[in-house]
């Protein structure tokens, strides 16, 4: 059955088929969010205004800043490779560079050079402390200053911590070994068919940009603490800005569940990404983004309801051990548990010690293509990215917390 729809939903969306069973879970987060807003429980109202927020306060800001880094790519898109290879001592803070800009693209560009032998485990090492994934999406969008402050952190530790790995290590250390050979498997095994190219505007993605169109001004009133409904004025009392946001956050979803991939860094992305055009790599990682937020609120809704204060009081008597928290979480692969913590630190749920531990430990989904091609290098930069995501975080926490 879930095969079924999945077959479907790649029809719709133009998107490349997957396993039915590894993308079935996507179908039980759908079917729970829907029970969930048939039964008239609290819990409904928390998952109705879970969404809403989400996506007007949120998905909408984060749609505009894809828009604007990934436009930027395409315009300077050049093959970096063997630029990086003949820039010596700068190769370290270029990778932090790339990897310091929002998202993951800039951090896969690097990882790829690496397994194609051009760029040293040093460099690896900075693009992966220097990113912050798509969860930098989520911040920029509600707080850019701290947003730009730990992005300028993030590249002066990853430079820094590149130079560092270089001259211990040497910058031969684990040069790759992997073949073309070896990349030419991978997008084999990831590449699409001509049949699977989007060729163009499906429906649904009209439908997806006619809902965001009209949500970024909104969005915008809403961040400056403006009632929108009364532009809607013979509808302001069924609260339509409320009802609009649910529905583009359930467009989002819903569309998110029948990709069936998590988003466009995926592994066909980090051998061939100019496949994929622009427009769409905004839908889908913007849809990818929307999920997590909506989890992240949600957490935050349902544990505030369940505790009360309790889960207030549970982080400040263990205080101590947030922001380790925080960085442990950012050693898990994929931006899905790190666009949760941010969400957290948003709501003032943890504090910016573990948002910043988080920040530098975490890779993104760079790790993804690194575990495919180069499993020993990846694991190795991952364990060497959370030395100074520990060391700072404390040291934030014990200057200003």
């Amino acid at each position: 059955m879930v095969g079924h729809v999945m077959r479907i939903g790649r029809r719709i969306l133009l998107v490349p088929d997957i396993s039915a069973r590894r993308n079935a879970w996507r179908f039980v987060l759908l079917a729970l969010l829907l029970l969930g807003l048939a039964l008239p429980t609290e819990l409904r109202g928390l998952i109705i205004s879970a969404m809403s927020d989400a996506y007007l306060q949120v998905t909408v800001f984060v749609a505009a800043t894809l828009a604007l880094i990934y436009g930027l790519e395409k315009a300077f898109n050049r093959d970096l490779g063997k630029f990086l290879e003949r820039q010596g001592l700068l190769q370290a803070p270029l990778a932090a560079f790339l990897g310091a800009l929002p998202g993951c693209g800039g951090a896969i560009v690097v990882v790829t050079q690496y397994v194609r032998g051009y760029v040293s485990f040093g460099s690896v090492v900075a693009v992966l402390v220097a990113t912050m994934g798509d969860a930098a999406f989520l911040l920029l969008a509600r707080e850019p200053t701290v947003g730009a402050a730990i992005f300028a952190l993030g590249f002066a530790v990853g430079s820094s911590t590149g130079w560092f790995v270089d001259w211990f290590h040497g910058v031969d250390f684990m040069r790759a070994s992997v073949t073309e050979k070896a990349i030419a498997a991978a997008r084999k095994t990831h590449d699409l068919t001509d049949d699977e190219r989007v060729s163009g505007f499906t429906w649904i993605d009209i439908g997806w940009l006619c809902m965001l169109v009209p949500s970024i001004p909104l969005g915008l009133l809403i961040a400056f603490q403006q009632d929108t409904d009364w532009l809607f004025s013979p509808l302001a009392g069924y609260e339509p800005t409320h009802w609009l946001g649910l529905a583009g956050a359930l467009l989002s979803i819903v569309m998110w569940v029948l990709a069936g991939h998590q988003n466009t860094h995926n592994m066909h992305d980090a051998v061939e990404i100019e496949t994929i055009p622009v427009w769409r790599r905004i839908i889908q990682d913007t849809n990818f983004i929307t999920v997590w937020v909506v989890v992240g609120f949600l957490v935050y809704e349902i544990g505030i309801h369940i505790a009360g204060s309790g889960i207030a009081s549970f982080f400040k008597v263990w205080a101590p051990v947030v922001p380790l928290m925080g960085v442990l979480v950012g050693f898990l692969p994929g931006c899905g548990p790190q666009i949760v913590v941010t969400t957290l630190y948003l709501a003032g749920l943890v504090p910016l010690s573990a948002q910043i531990g988080n920040a530098i430990s975490n890779d993104g989904d760079a790790l993804f293509p690194a575990i495919a091609l180069a499993p020993k290098a990846a694991i190795l930069a991952t364990l060497y990215s959370g030395i100074p995501a520990v060391l700072i975080a404390y040291a934030w926490y014990a200057a200003f917390e």
